[in-house]
């Protein structure tokens, strides 16, 4: 007993130094202040480069939305990667005002390796990636080029939902706003540098180019992660705009949820094994290398969730029979599941607490077997991409 007490209050130990992080940061993303970008009347050039791997539903609406931007014509480029898209979806995106690079190569980190030795360098002053279901906003790149103006390197977009067409979808919608606040908004508060989220992102081109030409990168399902640790080994650091909207279509049923999050349980795994590896050991141990590396050992959000629901079961049943397990007190434990309910409910957006939300909510225990089943199927060294398909057109 004396043993199981100790490893509860290793793990009390855990949760309070993570939860406390969060509740932090969570604080600085709804309270504090971040520059304004708008717009600029030198306009750079820039190239908007879209993996489309099978996405044949949804890649046609995408460049063409893409190629009507508002962003003046002869200052921006769309390419669209072409991989394993069907030859009749090739067909009719070539009828589209963008250009088109058919490629072989199964990952979307080696679509844009091979998008960004296609596209001549001297041409582009900025490189954006989007991912083939992500629709920008209005005035996106007028921002990013904006930012550009003002010396950044790299930014990271507002990447927000799209639909909300069923309860997981809307789900998976918060989620993506309670990461926004969480590994966006507030570290970039705080002075560290954002999270890249995998798409809605810019950088200047020859810094990409020199990105997506490492080897870490061109073997990587979870490029996102790779890109957070080159942009970290050269000490840059990644901005986020908040109201530059890029809209992205979120996961619909469990099915796919559950591929999802194999891909991205994997690659936080990995993640966490790069710091470890040769190429890291002279990176400067800065707070903001800390933070980066404590980010990653945050439990998945669902998981945590799930944990603190078995800890409040468990409180509840010492209560009920009068026996005692747990250590240290229950206050404290009851402490920390009211520090992260308080997490939550300062990074979900005011107009997300509604009735349809709260219909929603029944369908987290099945979100909860999907993470569970994804935490099974999990593999190391992974290289082939999980594909998750995209079918909605607003």
């Amino acid at each position: 007993m004396i043993a199981v007490k100790l490893l509860f209050c290793l793990f009390f130990i855990y949760l309070a130094i993570s939860i406390t992080y969060l509740l932090v940061i969570a604080l600085a993303g709804r309270f504090g202040k971040l520059p304004s970008y708008t717009f600029n009347a030198y306009k750079k050039k820039i190239a908007v480069i879209i993996p489309s791997y099978k996405e044949d539903a949804v890649i046609i609406d995408t460049a063409l939305k893409a190629s009507q931007h508002n962003y003046p014509k002869d200052r921006y480029t769309v390419l669209v990667v072409a991989d394993k898209l069907q030859p009749e979806t090739v067909m009719q995106l070539r009828q589209v005002p963008v250009q088109v690079l058919e490629a072989d190569v199964n990952m979307k980190s080696r679509s844009v390796h091979a998008a960004l030795h296609y596209l001549d360098e001297n041409n582009f002053d900025i490189a954006v990636i989007l991912d083939a279901d992500n629709i920008m906003g209005d005035g996106c790149l007028e921002k990013i080029n904006d930012a550009f103006m003002r010396g950044c390197e790299a930014v990271q977009c507002h990447r927000t939902a799209k639909n909300q067409q069923t309860a997981v979808a809307l789900l998976d919608a918060i989620s993506e706003e309670i990461n926004i606040n969480l590994f966006r908004r507030g570290p970039v508060v705080m002075g560290i540098s954002a999270a890249p989220v995998g798409s809605g992102m810019a950088f200047t081109f020859p810094l990409l180019k020199q990105i997506f030409s490492v080897e870490q990168i061109l073997t990587n399902p979870g490029e996102d992660r790779e890109i957070d640790m080159q942009l970290m080994k050269q000490g840059i650091f990644m901005h986020y705009i908040d109201d530059a909207y890029v809209y992205d279509e979120k996961v619909s049923n469990a099915g796919v949820f559950e591929k999802q999050r194999v891909r991205w349980l994997e690659a936080q795994l990995n993640h966490i094994k790069r710091f470890f590896d040769a190429d890291m050991k002279n990176v400067p141990k800065t707070i903001v290398y800390y933070a980066k590396f404590f980010h990653n050992l945050l439990l998945p959000r669902l998981l945590l969730i799930m944990v603190l629901g078995l800890l409040f079961i468990l409180l509840t049943v010492q209560w009920l029979f009068s026996f005692n397990m747990l250590m240290p007190a229950p206050a404290w434990w009851l402490q920390l599941i009211i520090m992260y309910a308080v997490v939550l409910i300062l990074s979900v957006p005011a107009r997300f607490y509604s009735v349809n939300t709260l219909k929603a909510v029944s369908q987290v225990p099945v979100l909860m077997i999907s993470m569970m089943k994804a935490l099974l199927k999990m593999k190391t060294g992974r290289k082939e991409f999980i594909h998750t398909p995209k079918t909605f057109k607003p």
